[in-house]
């Protein structure tokens, strides 16, 4: 016998879940990167943050101990928020609109500035424009792939 499926819960692993559990698990591969000194170009000369750190990871994008914490902490989010469809899509879309607002400030901020203490270069400003924008892509767009569909009856097919 068919039961009627509104308001349930599912355990079921939407494309929106995962996409928050896969930059979830990025975040947090990034951040731990950016403490090993190799993978972190000039490791030694990086401090807690402000422009001065001049540690690269990968040698291409600058780095601080706060940024890193950073990484981490929205690595960690990701992980939390993928329980639920609902958290996993306002996970990707605050995300991604918290780093669109860091890229626009990297893009104002003078990277030699007091003012730059993540610290930012012009690779992390690309970087955040690209992750901002897709955070809210996905956000938006897989939460409509994973609509429930019910018979026109109201119920569920099993």
């Amino acid at each position: 016998m068919a039961s009627m499926q509104t308001g349930a819960t599912t355990s079921a692993w939407s494309p929106v879940r995962i996409a928050a559990l896969a930059v979830g698990l990025v975040f947090l591969i990034v951040g731990v990167l950016g403490f090993i000194p190799g993978i972190t170009d000039n490791y030694d000369s990086m401090t807690f943050a402000g422009h001065h750190s001049d540690a690269h990871l990968f040698g291409v994008f600058n780095v601080s101990i706060l940024h890193n914490i950073v990484h981490l902490l929205f690595g960690v989010a990701g992980l939390l928020a993928a329980r639920a469809g609902a958290a996993a899509r306002s996970y990707l879309l605050i995300g991604g609109v918290i780093y669109l607002a860091l890229w626009v400030y990297g893009v104002v901020v003078d990277e030699a500035s007091e003012a730059n203490f993540v610290p930012l270069n012009n690779a992390d400003n690309w970087l955040h424009l690209g992750l901002g924008l897709g955070m809210v892509v996905l956000g938006a767009l897989l939460p409509r792939l994973t609509a429930p569909r019910q018979h026109p009856t109201g119920y569920a097919h099993r």
